[in-house]
């Protein structure tokens, strides 16, 4: 199992499995540039909110987010997702907005779906 180094803001490395940094768009090109070796620096990102988007990769892989109908039919995103997702995204406003903004600065589709 190959592990890949990101570096948040706070500059603490933290080792993830390569397929589950892959799922970022923005992680991938910089595996493709600078090798499987290297740290990835994420200065956007501060490590408690890296860790809920780790999270969320690691389970996306076991049970991939089913798709979302749109438009929404209703306001509780707990009605469209499983309880997983639904669970994951009831957190402080501040702390889903740190991870929508990790999200879309990872380029990680499945978690901005569900954000």
């Amino acid at each position: 199992m190959v592990k890949v180094n990101l570096v948040p803001e706070e500059g603490v490395p933290i080792a993830v499995e390569k397929d589950i940094a892959m799922m970022s768009k923005l992680i991938e090109f910089k595996i493709d540039d600078l090798g499987i070796d290297r740290n990835i620096h994420l200065p956007e990102v501060k490590k408690a909110t890296l860790e809920k988007v780790i999270e969320f990769c690691e389970h996306h892989l076991v049970e991939p987010l089913q798709e979302i109908e749109k438009p929404l039919r209703t306001n509780n995103i707990k009605d469209v997702v499983s309880k997983w997702y639904g669970d994951f995204v009831d957190v402080k406003i501040e702390e889903l907005y740190e991870i929508i903004l990790a999200a879309n600065y990872l380029d990680i589709k499945p978690l901005l779906e569900v954000t």
